[in-house]
């Protein structure tokens, strides 16, 4: 009876082994598994740093991409996470934040979901069409091949009040917000309406009294912002401009002359220059260029429409190089001014 006894608290004990080790087989399986869902898996880089997601990316595609951009750690574990979480059948475009020690169930959920982070696009002064798609392609997916073509198509931008000429008065410089996949249609329409907020009834009002359209002030706006960089003076070069189209005279804008030739680094206009034939030159003709030679700014734009009445018909920049004009009303009074400035040029060797 004591032999069976002791055969029966042995096996008790060994019982109570194997339940320890298979608790402690649990325990460990299970920090593991919590390790590689919740534990950092991301390599060592900076603070954070962004990975893209291509428009109709597949799972494969996006799980190589998080490899080979040094991102994740552990490719193996992080598949484990996606599927669990049923990712690879719900991969979305966009630009995502990876910040420093995510998990693959953080890294995966983010991506999941689609919660992207924004693109801050800061569109400064542009000169051309081609400036413009550059910004955009460099900065957004928003094909470069569909934006070039829709800013050259004039059925398209006939709904907008604009033509391949005046397509680039639809941007005014300001700071925009998009998701990093947004389309190309989208990205103009969205700056477009940023315009037409700007064109206020008000605003309307004055570009009529002072005789002009909205893609005219936004072109003359493109002139004075091309020939000063200092706003206080914007309305009094506004205003040499407006006398010169309204009497009928060649508004022999520098700039125009640096637009129609795609020269934008020339520091001196010359008789040659300004015999290049392109309608953008307006010492070769008359009125306002057909479109804008840049994107002006509001302030621009503002300096315009607030136009002060003057009797000034020339200017030229002042001889003490400080980044303002000399204004005159009459061509002797303007010559004087234009022999400084010439002078002083020749004199610095320009």
């Amino acid at each position: 009876m004591a032999k069976k006894s002791k055969q029966s608290s042995a096996k008790s004990v060994w019982i109570r082994r194997i339940l320890v080790i298979a608790g402690c087989l649990a325990a460990g399986a299970l920090v593991y598994t919590s390790y590689r869902v919740f534990g950092p898996n991301t390599k060592p880089f900076g603070d954070s740093k962004y990975f893209y997601v291509r428009t109709n990316s597949t799972y494969a595609a996006v799980l190589d991409g998080l490899e080979e951009q040094g991102i994740i750690r552990n490719r193996n574990s992080f598949n484990w996470v996606a599927e669990k979480l049923d990712y690879p059948n719900r991969v979305k475009a966009g630009r995502y934040k990876i910040t420093r020690g995510m998990s693959n169930f953080d890294i995966a959920r983010m991506l999941r979901s689609g919660k992207q982070t924004p693109v801050v696009l800061v569109i400064n002064k542009l000169r051309t069409k081609n400036d413009f798609v550059r910004k955009i392609s460099n900065n957004l997916e928003a094909d470069s091949t569909v934006m070039r073509s829709l800013m050259n198509d004039p059925v398209y931008l006939r709904q907008f009040g604009l033509d391949t000429n005046t397509v680039m008065c639809a941007i005014i410089p300001n700071t925009f917000e998009f998701y990093w996949n947004t389309g190309a249609e989208a990205v103009f329409k969205k700056i477009e309406k940023e315009r037409e907020e700007f064109w206020t009834p008000e605003r309307k009002e004055k570009a009529a009294k002072l005789g002009l359209s909205a893609n005219e002030v936004t072109i003359l706006g493109s002139i004075v912002e091309e020939e000063t960089n200092k706003n206080d003076e914007k309305p009094i070069v506004a205003s040499v401009y407006l006398n010169r189209y309204r009497k009928g005279m060649r508004l022999q804008a520098d700039p125009t002359v640096k637009f129609a030739l795609q020269d934008f680094g020339l520091k001196r206009i010359r008789e040659n220059h300004t015999l290049f034939d392109s309608p953008y030159n307006t010492y070769r003709y008359a009125g306002l260029p057909p479109g804008p030679i840049c994107t002006p700014s509001e302030k621009t734009l503002n300096a315009v429409l607030n136009t002060p009445e003057t009797d000034y018909l020339y200017f030229c920049a002042r001889a003490d190089f400080s980044g303002y004009h000399a204004f005159a009303a009459t061509y002797a009074e303007h010559l004087i001014n234009a022999r400084k400035y010439q002078a002083e040029l020749n004199k610095r060797g320009f």
